[in-house]
């Protein structure tokens, strides 16, 4: 009866691995600034980072192998991430972050091919859209956290600014993917102008393809 309930309640979560992890991604966006004022806004963001990354992997494992190497990427950052309270060194973040945007491509490689399988269309395939746009944000944030790491000055931040660094290149990702582009987190270099003209365009580009993709795949079932 236990194995049959914990069967079910598995059987559960994987049917809904996508509404979980955009929860998950949506709750790191939104929720962790507004508790910076209870808690140190670095340990949250880790925590909900953290989770995010087993959400990830969760949610591609319909595959071993798929698991076991989204698994080698992410440990890294994993380790890394929770060792920065004890030692830090600006080389391993900047090789841990390096394995973090791999980590990213990696999972949304593998959720745009669940897409494109899919035989039909339901909420969670595009619950699943959405989840692999904002990790190409997410991963975006770490590319440019790369960047700012090896060359410093990269980009034009605002004195005073609060933010975690984390969170800094994560609402500059966010607001260049979606080309709202507020100004004041500004690419300073030809690399970090070019990063961000490609994030911009991708995104467009994968709003415009996918959509289209999405609505031609419902269009053609209910045809037949």
């Amino acid at each position: 009866m236990v194995n049959r309930t914990y069967d079910t309640f598995i059987q559960t979560l994987s049917e809904r691995r996508f509404t979980i992890l955009l929860v998950l991604i949506l709750f790191t966006i939104t929720l962790t600034p507004f508790l910076d004022e209870f808690i140190e806004t670095r340990i949250m963001m880790d925590i909900f980072l953290t989770a995010v990354f087993f959400a990830i992997i969760f949610a591609i494992r319909s595959k071993r192998s798929h698991g076991i190497i989204a698994t080698i990427l992410v440990l890294p950052l994993i380790i890394s991430t929770w060792s920065y309270y004890f030692y830090e060194s600006i080389h391993i973040g900047v090789l841990t972050r390096i394995f973090g945007a791999f980590f990213f491509a990696y999972a949304v490689i593998i959720i745009l091919q669940t897409i494109v399988r899919a035989t039909e269309i339901t909420k969670e395939t595009i619950f699943a859209a959405v989840v692999a746009y904002l990790l190409i944000a997410l991963m975006w944030a770490f590319l440019y956290m790369i960047l700012e790491m090896m060359i410093p000055g990269s980009f034009s931040i605002p004195e005073g600014s609060v933010r975690a660094e984390t969170m800094q290149f994560e609402y500059f990702s966010l607001v260049t993917i979606t080309t709202l582009g507020y100004g004041d987190i500004t690419p300073l270099t030809n690399r970090a102008s070019a990063l961000a003209m490609l994030e911009a365009l991708i995104g467009q580009i994968y709003l415009v393809v996918l959509v289209a993709w999405l609505v031609g795949m419902h269009v053609s079932r209910r045809s037949k």
